[in-house]
C-alpha cells in the first residue's frame, strides 16, 4: 500500500496531472491579495518547524505512564505541559474543574450454569511492551457510569445491541426480559448497547470485543501484529451521552468547586442497569454455553464456535460496584492575542488524558498540537502576529465523557456565544488519508486547507490523496462527481469528541481532523495503546504527526488572520437540499415498507428466519404512516441557496474590487458571520434533549457517536412519532430561515464595503 500510493503520486508529478504549491497559488478566501501573500510567505515558514523527532519525545514522555483522569501522572503531565508551553514564551494556564468520576472496586463475571466459568476481566503484560505491566497504576477492565449492581440471569446473545438487532430478535420471538445480554462493541457507541437493552427488560449487559471485528480476523495480534489480542479489554464511558455529556452531577454549567450539583439519585445520564466490558477469550465459554436459534450469518463473529443466541442454558452472575468520587480535571490553556480583532478567538482543543497509556489516543494528536503550539511560539519571535486571538486547549477527562472540554464551554459559554469564530479539534492520527469532518460552512476553507499540505508518502497534496481514496471505492456516478467537484465533501459530526459542546451546544462551527487507513487497530481503550505499538505499527516515523501539525496549523493561521471570515454557504445550502432529501426519501420508504408488511400479513406470509418455523406471537397489520408536508423545508432550504448564491456573487465582485483596505474594515460583516452557525441553534434544543441545540446536526439517540443529520425530524420519521416530526419540520424551517436572513444580512454589509 505504502509503495503504491508513492508510486502513484510520482507518477502523477510526471505527467503534471497535479503540482504543489507554488508562488501564484489561488487567493485565499477572505483575504487582499497583499494580505493573501504575506499569509502564504508566514504559512511557508509554520510548515517547516513542525519536527518528527519532537513529536516521538512529546510522546515517549506523555505516555510514559498511565494518565486517566484523577491519576497522578494525570496531574502530572498537565504540569509538565504548562511547563513546556511557557518555555516557549506563551501565556500558559490550568484552569481545574472538580466533576463526578466514578473507579471500580469490585467486578465479576461468573457462569453459573450449565458448567463453571470465571472470567479473568484482566488484560495480561506483554513481554515487548515495557508500560503494559504497570499494573498497579492501570485502570482495570471496566465500563465508567455503570451502575452498581450485582444480577444473575440466563444469556442472551444480541449481537451489536443496537434497536435494529432487538426487531431482529422479536422476529424470532426472543424476549432478553430479565435476562442479562451479551453484545460485541461495533456499529454503535457502546453505551447504546446498555441504553437499548435496558428498555427492552434486560437486567446486566456484557459488552465484548469480537475477532471478526478488530482481533485475529483482520491480522496478527499484538504483540505480532497491531490487532487486540485474545484477552485484550476496551474500557470507556456508558454515559448517556447523546442526553448530555460533561460532568453527569452539573449539566449545563461549568462544574466549579461552588457548583450545585444533582444527587447522584437524580442524574439521568447513567446506565439503568449494570454493564462491564470483557475479552473475546472470556466471552467465548459463555457463547458457547449458548442454544436456542443459531444467529443470523450477520451476527455470527470470528470465535471457533456455533454462534446461538440463547436464552440460556448459560446463566451468569454479573457484579459491579464503584467509588463514586468526584475528581480534578486539569485543561490546560494557552491565549495568543489578536493584534486586531482580539475579542474574536479561534480556538484549537485535543485531549491529554487516557484510559492507560494512550499513546495513539489522545497523545499522537496531542503532540501535533503541541508542536503547532511551538510553531507558533518561533512565529511570534519573527515578528508574526495572529489578528484575532488563538486559544489553544489540552483538555482533561475526555474519555469519561468529554468532561474537561464540556465544563469549559459550559463556564465560558456566554464569552465563547460573544467571541469564537470557530473550534478545530483532533483526537488521534496515524499513517494514512486525511479525515476531514465538520461544519460545512467550512467544507470550502478546510478544502482549501488540504491543497496546501504535502503527503508525506506520496508527495501529492494531501487534498489529493483524499480524492484519489474516494474515487478508488466509488460507484461510476461517484466517481465522475468526484473527478468533477471543486470541492471534496466533509462528514458531518455527532459525538464522542470535544468539539461536542462549541458545535451541538453553543453553534461554534467546528472542524474535526485526523490521518488514518494504513494503521490497523485492535488496542483501542487497552493497555496496549502504547509507546511500543504505536512505534511499531502506526506513524513509526511520525511524519503523519508533522502533517498534522501542519495541516490543523495552517487552517488556524488562516482563521486567525483573515479579514473577511472565509464560511461559504453555498456548499452549506447544497448539503442542507441532499439532507432534506434523504428525509423526504426515509418518509417514503417507510410508508412502503408498512404496506409490504401489512400486504403479507393479509395473505398469511410471514418472512422466513433460519431455525424458526415462525413467530410465536402472530404479526398484527399497523397503520400505514401519513404523508408528511415537506413544504416548509422546501422553501426554507430554496431561500437558503438563494442567499448563499448572492453572499458567494456579492463576495467575488469585492475580491475584484478591493485595493486592500475594503477587507480590512470588514468587521461589520464578521460580527453577523459569527452569528450564522449560532442561527442553527435553538434554545430549547432538541426534543428530549434540551442541552443539544443545534437543528443540522446532532449524534443519535440510539447511534451515540454517529451524526443524525437534521436530527429533530429524522428521529421523529425513524421512530414513528409523526405528528412530532410535523412539529419539527415547521421549527426546522424557521431555523433554516432565520440562517438564511443572516448570510443575507451579511450580504447587505459587504456590499457597502464595495
Amino acid at each position: 500500500m505504502n509503495v503504491v500510493m508513492r508510486m502513484l503520486g510520482l507518477a502523477l508529478c510526471a505527467l503534471g496531472l497535479y503540482a504543489a504549491p507554488v508562488e501564484d497559488a489561488p487567493a485565499l478566501r477572505g483575504f487582499s491579495t497583499a494580505a493573501a501573500r504575506a499569509a502564504r510567505e508566514w504559512e511557508t515558514k509554520f510548515r517547516a518547524i513542525p519536527d518528527p523527532v519532537n513529536l516521538r519525545e512529546y510522546m515517549r514522555r506523555l505516555s510514559a505512564r498511565p494518565h486517566h483522569l484523577g491519576s497522578p501522572y494525570d496531574k502530572d503531565n498537565a504540569e509538565w505541559l504548562l511547563a513546556k508551553l511557557r518555555s516557549w514564551g506563551l501565556d500558559a494556564r490550568i484552569e481545574t474543574f472538580e466533576v463526578l468520576f466514578p473507579t471500580p472496586k469490585e467486578r465479576a463475571v461468573e457462569m453459573t450454569a450449565p458448567a463453571r466459568f470465571t472470567a479473568k476481566l484482566e488484560e495480561p503484560a506483554v513481554a515487548a511492551d515495557a508500560t503494559s505491566g504497570q499494573k498497579s497504576e492501570q485502570l482495570p477492565t471496566y465500563n465508567a457510569y455503570s451502575i452498581d449492581g450485582d444480577v444473575t440471569g440466563r444469556l442472551v446473545y444480541v449481537n451489536y445491541g443496537i434497536p435494529e438487532d432487538y426487531r431482529e430478535l422479536a422476529r424470532l420471538g426472543i424476549s432478553v426480559k430479565g435476562a442479562i445480554v451479551i453484545a460485541r462493541y461495533g456499529v454503535s457507541w457502546r453505551g447504546i448497547k446498555p441504553k437499548v437493552a435496558a428498555e427492552h427488560g434486560a437486567i446486566g449487559c456484557l459488552i465484548y470485543s469480537d475477532p471478526r471485528d478488530d482481533g485475529y480476523f483482520r491480522g496478527d495480534v499484538y504483540p505480532k501484529g497491531p490487532y487486540r489480542p485474545k484477552d485484550g479489554v476496551q474500557r470507556g464511558s456508558v454515559m448517556d451521552m447523546p442526553l448530555y455529556p460533561g460532568d453527569p452531577l452539573t449539566p449545563g454549567i461549568g462544574a466549579t468547586k461552588d457548583a450545585r450539583r444533582l444527587a447522584l439519585g437524580d442524574v439521568k445520564t447513567f446506565t439503568k442497569i449494570p454493564v462491564l466490558p470483557i475479552s473475546y477469550a472470556d466471552a467465548q465459554p459463555l457463547l458457547a454455553a449458548l442454544e436456542g436459534p443459531v444467529a443470523p450469518v450477520a451476527w455470527r463473529g470470528a470465535l471457533p464456535i456455533t454462534y446461538k443466541i440463547g436464552p440460556g442454558p448459560a446463566t451468569v452472575r454479573l457484579k459491579v460496584r464503584s467509588n463514586w468520587d468526584l475528581h480534578p480535571v486539569y485543561n490546560v490553556v494557552v491565549r495568543i492575542p489578536g493584534a486586531v480583532w482580539p475579542d474574536e478567538w479561534i480556538v484549537r482543543g485535543n485531549h491529554h488524558d487516557a484510559w492507560v497509556n494512550g499513546a495513539d489516543d489522545p497523545v499522537s494528536a496531542a503532540a501535533a498540537l503541541l508542536e503547532e503550539a511551538r510553531g507558533f511560539s518561533e512565529l511570534l519571535k519573527q515578528g508574526w502576529r495572529p489578528a484575532r486571538t488563538i486559544v489553544y486547549c489540552l483538555w482533561d477527562g475526555e474519555e469519561q465523557g468529554l468532561l474537561g472540554s464540556t465544563e469549559w464551554a459550559e463556564y465560558h459559554a456566554e464569552e465563547l456565544r460573544h467571541k469564537a469564530v470557530a473550534y478545530l479539534n483532533t483526537d488521534a492520527t496515524g499513517r494514512g488519508v486525511l479525515g476531514m469532518a465538520g461544519s460545512h460552512s467550512l467544507e470550502r476553507f478546510l478544502n482549501g486547507v488540504a491543497r496546501d499540505i504535502e503527503d508525506p508518502e506520496t508527495k501529492m497534496p494531501v487534498w489529493k490523496r483524499v480524492q484519489l481514496t474516494r474515487i478508488s471505492s466509488a460507484s461510476p456516478a461517484e466517481r465522475q462527481q468526484l473527478r468533477q467537484s471543486a470541492d471534496l465533501r466533509i462528514s458531518a459530526i455527532g459525538s464522542g469528541s470535544d468539539y461536542t459542546a462549541f458545535l451541538h451546544h453553543l453553534g461554534i462551527p467546528s472542524l474535526n481532523l485526523g490521518f488514518a487507513g494504513e494503521d490497523g487497530s485492535g488496542i483501542y481503550h487497552s493497555i496496549y495503546d502504547s509507546f511500543h505499538w504505536y512505534t511499531s505499527f502506526s506513524d513509526t516515523d511520525f511524519v503523519y504527526g508533522r502533517a498534522l501539525a501542519q495541516t490543523v496549523g495552517t487552517a488556524v493561521m488562516r482563521l486567525a488572520g483573515a479579514e473577511l471570515l472565509p464560511f461559504d454557504f453555498v456548499n452549506f445550502a447544497d448539503t442542507v437540499r441532499r439532507y432534506v432529501d434523504e428525509l423526504q426519501k426515509l418518509s417514503g420508504d417507510m410508508r412502503e415498507d408498512v404496506r409490504e408488511s401489512n400486504r403479507q400479513i393479509e395473505e398469511g406470509v410471514f418472512r422466513a428466519t433460519a431455525n424458526v418455523r415462525e413467530p410465536r406471537v402472530p404479526p398484527t397489520a399497523e397503520p400505514v404512516p401519513p404523508h408528511l408536508s415537506f413544504a416548509p423545508l422546501e422553501n426554507a432550504v430554496t431561500a437558503l441557496a438563494l442567499s448563499a448564491e448572492r453572499y458567494d456573487k456579492t463576495l467575488a465582485a469585492a475580491m475584484q474590487n478591493e485595493g486592500g483596505a475594503a477587507l480590512a474594515r470588514a468587521a461589520k460583516v464578521n460580527a453577523v458571520l459569527r452569528e450564522a452557525e449560532r442561527a442553527l441553534t435553538r434554545s430549547e434544543g432538541l426534543p428530549g434533549r434540551p442541552w443539544f441545540k443545534h437543528h443540522v446536526y446532532a449524534p443519535g439517540v440510539y447511534t451515540g457517536y454517529s451524526v443524525k443529520t437534521l436530527p429533530g425530524v429524522r428521529e421523529a420519521i425513524e421512530q414513528g412519532r409523526w405528528q412530532d416530526a410535523e412539529t419539527e419540520i415547521g421549527r426546522l424551517a424557521e431555523v433554516l430561515g432565520k440562517h438564511a436572513e443572516l448570510v443575507q444580512r451579511a450580504t447587505g454589509e459587504l456590499g457597502g464595503l464595495r
